[in-house]
């Protein structure tokens, strides 16, 4: 059975069309499909506390390009959801309505626990020892979700106001730092090592960037001396000696600062990158509602 998970970021959209196969007793999501588009909603969020008309036709574009590629691939179950720019939208409700009336696609707003909720559903497909402490950090565009797991259990998860985007617009409150800072040292018992997880577009690229294998952890060293590299070049520059996308290309540095400075208050030297995101979370989801 094939499926179609739409995830509207702060930066971009998505599309993941997906199935759900098994080998021995080792379930894993075969991906068909997957579309992005840079449709950047938080621009306009984090600075005018809206979307504007323009933007809102370019949303219903995607939407109706999502759907023509889902009934290619004869997707059977398409679920949409949205997160932190259409979570603080004046006018999410309108555009929802919009979009609905014109795809026939029902979009959800889910808050930062219920995103970090999907992700972590699949993260249990991987192969890894659950039973040992670990840690999960995911830098969208607007938000941070930080999760602590103990036992194969999560004992404690907080979403920081604090992205991508967010970032480059100066919307970030200083006091975001102390902030994460605090919880951390409340949250995570730093004589017990934890095994750091990262998740997200831009980490998944960095880790590409640094040309590391399936699950290979890259190190904090490593991560600073890219930031370094990429902070002496323009934008322009970055598109072209490291064949990043226009909108990657500006996002991914304050990304790799998120990461760094959660890795330093961790006291961690290396993070492991699965490349999963919420789309395949949400896409799993989907396959075990359907098992019920």
């Amino acid at each position: 059975m094939k499926y179609g998970a739409i995830d509207i970021g702060t930066n971009a959209a998505r599309l993941l069309v997906g199935e759900v196969e098994k080998i021995g007793e080792h379930s894993f999501i075969k991906k068909i499909s997957y579309t992005r588009v840079p449709l950047r909603l938080g621009e306009e969020v984090f600075t005018s506390g809206k979307i504007s008309k323009k933007k809102s036709e370019d949303f219903v574009k995607t939407i109706q390009a999502f759907k023509l590629i889902s009934d290619i691939f004869e997707v059977e179950k398409l679920r949409a959801v949205a997160t932190s720019a259409m979570r603080e939208a004046s006018n999410s409700k309108k555009v929802i309505d919009k979009i609905k009336e014109e795809t026939g696609v029902d979009i959800e707003v889910i808050s930062g626990n219920e995103e970090a909720e999907l992700i972590f559903g699949t993260f249990f497909l991987l192969d890894f020892d659950k039973s040992m402490p670990f840690i999960v950090i995911d830098v969208g565009g607007g938000s941070t979700e930080v999760s602590v797991f103990e036992g194969g259990e999560r004992i404690a998860s907080k979403s920081f106001e604090i992205g991508t985007l967010r970032l480059l617009k100066e919307k970030v409150q200083s006091s975001i730092w102390i902030e994460i800072h605090d919880w951390i040292a409340k949250h995570v018992d730093m004589k017990s090592p934890h095994h750091i997880y990262g998740t997200g577009g831009n980490i998944n690229k960095v880790h590409k960037l640094l040309g590391a294998g399936h699950l290979e952890a890259i190190s904090l060293k490593e991560m600073k001396t890219l930031r370094e590299q990429l902070n002496s070049i323009s934008i322009e520059e970055r598109v072209d000696v490291y064949q990043l996308k226009p909108d990657r290309a500006d996002v991914i540095v304050p990304a790799l600062n998120i990461y760094i400075y959660i890795l330093e208050e961790l006291k961690s030297k290396k993070i492991i990158v699965p490349k999963i995101g919420l789309s395949d979370g949400m896409i799993y989801q989907m396959f075990l509602n359907s098992k019920k």
